[in-house]
């Protein structure tokens, strides 16, 4: 199963652009024009209000990064505990498979989590600015 190994690049990119279309679609709304509306949302979870913008901010341009894969580790960073977040603060509540369940969120997550030690892969803007340091193995 060695000859699998080569593919890792490849099982990345879709890693990163499974993860950053979904953060992108999610972020994108609250970014224009829904932001007042995320920060009463967060607000109300008890939170304080400026944490909306760190979310909205992480989702969007989180997800924009990712899937460039530009800087992906620190991103993928912001994603993940944003994730944790959301499932400990609005998801887990409706328990893991029900409606409004944490389970899509934890899939997020753990893609997010997977990045965060794997970096972008070989086929990321992370592995042309510094080869061998944040794109995952070189070989």
């Amino acid at each position: 199963m060695r000859y699998l190994d080569r593919l890792q690049p490849l099982a990345l990119f879709v890693m990163r652009l499974a993860l950053g279309a979904v953060m992108v679609g999610h972020g994108y709304p609250k970014v224009f024009g829904g932001l007042h509306h995320h920060v009463q949302l967060v607000a109300g979870l008890g939170l304080p209000g400026w944490t909306a913008y760190l979310s909205a901010f992480a989702e969007f341009f989180g997800g924009l990064l990712v899937l460039l894969g530009l800087f992906t580790r620190a991103a993928a960073f912001a994603i993940c505990i944003d994730m944790s977040v959301a499932i400990a603060k609005v998801h887990f509540h409706n328990g893991l498979m029900g409606n409004g369940g944490y389970e899509f969120p934890l899939a997020l997550a753990a893609i997010a989590f997977a990045l965060i030690f794997f970096g972008g892969g070989a086929i990321a803007l992370d592995h042309i600015r510094a080869p061998g340091s944040g794109g995952g193995k070189s070989k």
